[in-house]
């Protein structure tokens, strides 16, 4: 066998075994370190801010680290004291509704059942009395293994429900551990973030170092991107449902159209976890035509996001169209819903890679230098 094709052999099955042994390695270090690795990517995403505050402010970078970490504690406690005063206020509205709609559904299916349910019993049970003994005694062996099945199903699930109660339970001490852990590591990993820089570049080689701080420069680019463009999204969606809750006369309809907003975030579902539930019982209703203008806000909602995302993305990445509406349907086909995240993630991290020439070096390791100027 000729010693090159050998020697390349080697140096591919070494690739995919450091590929293999490196995501074994991270896979199971996660399990133990997962705190700290949450805060290495709060502590990223965060890192423009605190040098704002540090630059701009001419701050210490851990007093920087400690005020960025406050603004975004108390953004997030505002939204969520938002929320909630605003869910209150809808919760007194709605008590005031519900008894209402309560009694129009009661209505629908009083009438459902006199008309349809009850014919059709009658049908049934005259077709089961023109059966002979033995037929009779099938049906109701079947009906029989149905509720049983049934029963069997629904007392298999509250006692499992039963039996992890407290798991669920056990898991908030571990929560609050793990989220103490990543506070502090967060704070600790911002404020020495330059001297970690500095080490890594003191232990890794010039050469690899330099190839290293360009594709984590062009992964932070793609990643704030990724960012900013759900953000865009998210915004256009929730100013097309709140223009046409004015104009459908809607009530609350700014704090439902944020809400719709911070749904559509849900991959996939997005706002339809609210609207086709409300579509349904307003023409259950007989409001047709609020349903009916609910109905045209939401196909129109849809086909916004359908035709601007791969744009978006596209234009805040800097990928093609094409490849991301490939990326969205095959990451939606391979994990479901969380593929309409990964999918567009993992192609930033390839094209990444593809432009920092990492599939370049490591081919050029399999062919060998030597060897490809023998060839």
């Amino acid at each position: 066998m000729n010693p090159i094709y050998l020697y390349r052999f080697i140096r591919f099955l070494l690739v995919i075994g450091g590929v293999i042994l490196g995501g074994i390695g991270l896979f199971f270090l996660s399990k133990y370190t997962y705190p700290f690795l949450i805060a290495m990517v709060i502590a990223f995403l965060m890192n423009p801010l605190v040098t704002f505050f540090e630059k701009k402010g001419r701050l210490p970078r851990g007093f920087a680290v400690f005020v960025s970490l406050l603004l975004i504690f108390l953004s997030f406690a505002g939204l969520i004291t938002l929320l909630v005063t605003e869910i209150i206020s809808g919760t007194n509205y709605l008590a005031g509704v519900i008894p209402e709609h309560i009694e129009t559904i009661v209505d629908y299916i009083e009438s459902y059942i006199a008309t349809t349910i009850i014919p059709l019993y009658n049908q049934i049970a005259a077709m089961f009395n023109n059966l002979d003994v033995d037929q009779q005694d099938t049906v109701l062996k079947n009906i029989q293994n149905i509720g049983e099945s049934i029963t069997t199903g629904v007392s298999g699930f509250i006692q499992t429900f039963l039996k992890n109660i407290p798991t669920i339970i056990g898991w908030f001490p571990t929560t609050a551990t793990a989220l103490l852990f990543t506070l502090l590591g967060t704070f600790f990993i911002s404020k020495d973030w330059d001297t970690f820089g500095r080490m890594t570049g003191s232990v890794l080689p010039d050469k690899i170092f330099a190839g290293a701080k360009r594709l984590f420069r062009d992964l932070k680019r793609a990643l704030f991107g990724f960012i900013r463009a759900q953000f865009t999204l998210v915004s256009l969606t929730t100013v097309t449902i709140l223009i046409g809750f004015l104009i459908l006369g809607v009530n609350y309809s700014i704090t439902i159209a944020l809400i719709c907003g911070l749904v559509d975030i849900i991959p996939y579902l997005g706002t339809g976890t609210i609207f086709i539930p409300w579509i349904i019982f307003e023409f259950i209703a007989g409001n047709t035509s609020l349903a009916i203008g609910l109905s045209v806000l939401y196909i129109i909602v849809v086909v916004q996001r359908q035709l601007i995302e791969p744009k978006v993305l596209s234009s805040s990445i800097g990928l093609d169209p094409l490849a991301t509406l490939i990326a969205l349907f095959i990451g939606f086909k391979l994990i479901g819903f969380l593929g309409l995240i990964a999918g567009p993630v993992v192609l930033v991290i390839f094209n990444t890679l593809q432009r920092a020439h990492v599939f370049k070096a490591i081919w050029s390791f399999i062919i060998g230098a030597d060897t490809k100027k023998t060839i």
